[in-house]
């Protein structure tokens, strides 16, 4: 284990410890895994700033009644050093969450081995009262410093200004500017009167120039109406001259086609039974149907008649021969 300590020369020229003798480094706490474990960092006493360097003859000697001082002062020092080492111990430290309501952190070592702590500093506790809060006074006017020197001269009443001699230029500014400012109102007002005036006669010709327009572009309707109506009409002269020739082409190529057609069609159809005689058509249709179904009805009426009386010969020849039967046995 290594030890520091801070060196203080006395009067006497001899080096004494001023502060006990501590460890330097941190122990590994109580059941805290050796993965986690730091390793102790040792010191260079080199860059330590509490150990005296150079020349130590040139250094004052302090007389024997400042010792109590000094001394005051290095415990001051060590206790403000300890305390900042204190804060930062903690600043670096995590912290320890808030006790639950109704509890408290206590401090309890949790090194290996328990130890005594006697590096306690003793302290103690200094008042002082300060004078009351008192308003800062208001802060006084600037004023520069007088320079130069005062003259003064007297000025006689009517020396400096004569109200009927000054008052003219003042009257010819108002008049004319009065004068003026009507003018420029007069002839603004002759303005707006011509540029009505221009106004009114632009417009009466841009309505003249817009009818005329409309009149223009009703007459070109009426013409490309009339126009198209004419196109119209030709096409449909057009269209019925042309059927009107093709009918006549065709009627004429029908009446050359036909004239040597219809004989022989005749004929053709004559030869094939399509013209016949009235009378003999009427006679194969109506009167031959009819007498064949006369003929029909009277051999049905005949064969139903002969089968009835085949029935009836056929009943009285089984009654019969029963009867034969039946006298044959008794």
């Amino acid at each position: 284990m290594a030890f520091v300590s801070q060196s203080q020369r006395t009067p006497n020229e001899s080096y004494t410890f001023a502060s006990r003798p501590r460890p330097v480094g941190n122990r590994s706490k109580y059941r805290e895994p050796p993965s986690e474990q730091t390793h102790s960092n040792y010191g260079n006493i080199m860059y330590d700033r509490r150990v005296v360097r150079g020349n130590t003859y040139a250094q004052l000697i302090l007389p024997t009644t400042a010792q109590p001082e000094l001394e005051a002062q290095r415990q001051q020092e060590s206790r403000r050093r300890a305390i900042a080492r204190k804060r930062a111990r903690e600043q670096f430290r995590p912290s320890t969450p808030a006790a639950l309501q109704g509890r408290k952190h206590i401090d309890v070592q949790t090194e290996l081995y328990l130890e005594e702590l006697s590096d306690t500093i003793v302290a103690s506790d200094v008042e002082c009262q300060t004078d009351a809060f008192l308003d800062k006074p208001a802060t006084p006017l600037f004023i520069p410093a007088k320079s130069g020197k005062d003259v003064e001269t007297q000025i006689e009443e009517g020396e400096l200004f004569d109200f009927d001699k000054e008052v003219q230029p003042v009257l010819e500014v108002l008049v004319g500017k009065t004068i003026e400012q009507s003018l420029v109102e007069v002839m603004e007002e002759e303005e707006l009167a011509c540029l009505r005036a221009q106004q009114r006669a632009f417009e009466e010709l841009r309505n003249n120039e817009l009818a005329e327009v409309l009149r223009l572009q009703e007459q070109e309707r009426r013409h490309s109406e009339e126009k198209r109506r004419r196109i119209a009409q030709q096409k449909e002269v057009l269209k019925k001259e042309k059927e009107t020739a093709e009918k006549i082409a065709a009627r004429a190529y029908t009446q050359q086609y036909l004239a040597d057609l219809l004989p022989a069609v005749v004929t053709s159809l004559r030869s094939h039974g399509f013209f016949y005689d009235p009378v003999e058509k009427d006679i194969e249709n109506n009167f031959f149907p009819w007498l064949m179904a006369e003929v029909n009805n009277s051999l049905e009426k005949r064969y139903a008649a002969r089968e009835l009386l085949d029935t009836i010969i056929h009943d009285v020849t089984q009654k019969r021969l029963k009867m034969f039967k039946e006298l044959e046995t008794q």
